[in-house]
């Protein structure tokens, strides 16, 4: 399904959705590829802590960074490579970060995966994972206090796990009351780590959820890269002109297990043999392909192109000198003398 065109022009609908999709495809195809990477060197011993894949969320991740725009508030979770690549996320912060580099975001504190810089507008993420939807509901309500706010949204995203917390509820009741350009983005993923979404709650879909605290809802296939950017882009149109929260659910499969320390053999097979296990990855290619958008050979390229990339920032951060205790100062980040600083990869 297409979007409809802004011109009166319908192939220039057609264009604009066409160059949209290929954007997104290809941060896609680096989130999988960079993860694919990480793990690697998580299974070699180079990477201490957790590793966690977005392999089967992509579509959905992808199609929301490239929703947003600059000066929009994007609190991602740890399987958003592809969205915050879209968002504008440096691949060099995510290396840096798993590697444990003092020149990354977070200067090798608080784990490996809590990346972030706040004042571009990237949270990094907490794991208390519905305790991140207040964080973004402060930052629009700062704005708007101070009249800045302008058109500017704020995206959260769950996965379906999180949706039973308590800070959940409280989080998107306020956002409701206060009519907050508020997007809040559901992977349903099946599993919240091991436990089945039968298990989770009762309603037959998530969405059902949304008119309680007063939300427009959304539901859509989150393995079809073209659906959800059709769906994403009217949700976030519809935060930044001043219809309230929005809430999207995406059905999909997590294709790997909750982290590389997880073999995932309780996922149900017959999950796995649905429209919910499909890859995205592959399905966007198989349009790009049938739409005569790339070629298979253009998407070669751009895997090989993008595999060199990616090793040369790793090669890169590889060589960066580790942590020094002795020489930190380990001064909180919200010091004068970090929050003063200019510009550059030691600022978070």
């Amino acid at each position: 399904m297409l979007p409809t065109a802004v011109s009166n022009d319908p192939l220039a609908g057609v264009a604009e959705f066409r160059d949209q999709f290929i954007r997104a495809y290809r941060f896609m195809l680096h989130a999988r590829l960079l993860d694919e990477r990480l793990a690697s060197l998580y299974r070699s011993g180079k990477i201490f802590g957790g590793v966690f894949l977005g392999r089967g969320q992509e579509a959905l991740s992808a199609g929301l960074g490239v929703c947003l725009r600059q000066g929009d508030v994007f609190a991602p979770l740890i399987r958003d490579a592809a969205g915050r690549l879209a968002f504008g996320e440096h691949m060099i912060d995510s290396i840096r970060t798993y590697l444990g580099s003092p020149l990354g975001p977070m200067r090798s504190r608080d784990g490996n995966v809590h990346r972030g810089r706040p004042k571009e507008g990237l949270l990094p993420m907490i794991s208390h994972l519905g305790a991140m939807i207040s964080v973004v509901n402060g930052m629009l309500m700062a704005r708007r206090m101070q009249k800045r706010l302008g058109t500017s949204v704020g995206a959260a995203c769950l996965g379906e796990g999180g949706t039973s917390t308590g800070a959940f509820h409280e989080a998107l009741n306020q956002a409701g009351v206060e009519r907050l350009p508020l997007v809040m983005v559901i992977a349903n993923n099946q599993y919240a780590y091991s436990t089945p979404t039968n298990r989770q709650f009762a309603c037959d879909n998530l969405v059902e959820r949304a008119a309680g605290y007063g939300f427009d809802g959304h539901t859509v296939d989150g393995t079809d890269l073209g659906e959800c950017l059709e769906t994403l882009q009217k949700a976030v149109d519809n935060a930044r002109s001043g219809r309230g929260p929005q809430m999207i659910v995406a059905p999909l499969l997590r294709l790997c297990g909750h982290g590389e320390h997880d073999d995932s053999s309780y996922i149900d097979p017959r999950l796995k043999q649905s429209e919910l296990g499909r890859d995205c990855l592959e399905i966007a290619e198989q349009r790009l392909v049938a739409e005569g958008w790339l070629s298979g050979e253009e998407i070669g390229r751009s895997r090989s192109e993008l595999l060199a990339a990616i090793d040369e920032t790793i090669s890169t951060v590889q060589r960066e000198s580790a942590p020094n205790a002795s020489a930190e100062s380990w001064q909180a980040l919200s010091t004068v003398s970090l929050r003063d600083m200019s510009s550059g990869t030691e600022m978070a």
